[in-house]
């Protein structure tokens, strides 16, 4: 494979690349260079984190990086998930290796590694320190929403170790790339940024949209604006709002019905979850989407693009529910090895919905 068809695989399907000659340059001088993605560990996989998430690791893995799925317990410990259960957030995160395996992310190229073996290290916390005094507190406090939190009021002290801690395990695990979606922006800038005072190599980074929750904004969307990242997070798909979300292993009844609730607003895309699952999911994977019409309202409709398929939706020759039907339809094929997995391992997903 060429470098521009590796970069093109790199590439795809972000939002946002810092910086496309940086990346080149690690594919062309690194045999194996080292990517990551970070979660923290709580309920249940859904359709952000398994299918626009995956892909793209899949993608990163075709182009030859290790990819390593990092499993964020410490993390998740101090944000106070799953109660601070260390425990439950370990099992939560047995559960998310299982949800991706399930959905054909594995093999030699990817990696699993817990927070809490890098905090087993002595030089680990060497790290943390250093990029905590590289950096002013106004700082960090700025970069505390990617855990959910405004640096507003009364806040845990502990929550000032999470942006450091987050930098540290970008430059201990020899990261070339890091990975997330638009939320981790601040986490990977911060990475960079004290880099150059540390005198390392900044990590280069991509970043992918983040899912609108089925809910929608709540609100009319003009056509020309963008939503900024603060109302983005605020209305993304969240495991921590189950009602917002499409899970890896919902039935094929539970996808349609989830489907046919959720926000669609005719001739709108800025802001409805349910045109971006066709542009970052289903042309992601696919050439060409049909949905599927009954012939006294003109028959079938079949778009080879995203682009293609906006302009006819913007003019309002699209129906809402004709194109969520068809969406519920390719999204629980794209589901099948997943829920088949877990109908075997029911029991697991019972668990972790227990945490």
């Amino acid at each position: 494979m060429s470098i521009e068809e590796r970069i093109k695989l790199v590439t795809k399907n972000t939002e946002e690349v810092i910086l496309e000659e940086e990346i080149r340059k690690i594919l062309e001088e690194k045999q194996k260079p080292r990517a990551y993605i970070g979660y923290e560990l709580s309920g249940l996989v859904h359709l952000g984190t398994g299918i626009l998430c995956g892909n793209k690791i899949k993608d990163l893995m075709k182009a030859g990086f290790e990819v390593i799925i990092f499993l964020a317990d410490w993390h998740s410990w101090i944000n106070n998930k799953l109660g601070a259960d260390m425990e439950k957030i370990q099992l939560a995160g047995e559960y998310f290796k299982k949800a991706f395996e399930s959905l054909g992310v594995k093999g030699p190229n990817v990696k699993y590694i817990w927070a809490s073996e890098l905090a087993e290290k002595i030089t680990y916390w060497e790290k943390v320190i250093r990029v905590a005094k590289a950096n002013t507190l106004t700082r960090v406090l700025r970069t505390l929403p990617v855990m959910g939190r405004k640096a507003e009021g009364e806040i845990e002290s502990g929550f000032i170790y999470y942006p450091a801690m987050q930098v540290a395990d970008i430059y201990d695990m020899e990261i070339d790339l890091a990975y997330g979606g638009m939320d981790q922006r601040k986490a990977h800038m911060l990475a960079r940024d004290t880099a150059e005072k540390l005198g390392r190599t900044k990590p280069s980074c991509i970043h992918t949209p983040l899912l609108t929750g089925l809910q929608g904004f709540g609100k009319k969307m003009d056509a020309e604006s963008v939503p900024d990242l603060a109302d983005q997070i605020d209305a993304k798909m969240s495991k921590s709002k189950p009602e917002t979300c499409i899970f890896i292993h919902d039935s094929e009844e539970e996808v349609e019905r989830k489907i046919k609730k959720a926000q669609c607003p005719p001739k709108q895309v800025i802001g409805n979850p349910i045109t971006e699952m066709v542009q970052y999911i289903v042309f992601d994977m696919f050439d060409q989407f049909k949905i599927e019409r009954d012939e006294k309202f003109g028959g079938n409709l079949i778009y080879s693009s995203y682009e293609s398929f906006k302009e006819s939706y913007l003019e309002g020759a699209i129906h809402p529910l004709d194109l969520k039907m068809s969406l519920a339809k390719i999204l629980n094929d794209i589901l099948k090895p997943s829920r088949e997995y877990f109908d075997k391992h029911q029991d697991l997903v019972e668990e972790v919905k227990c945490l």
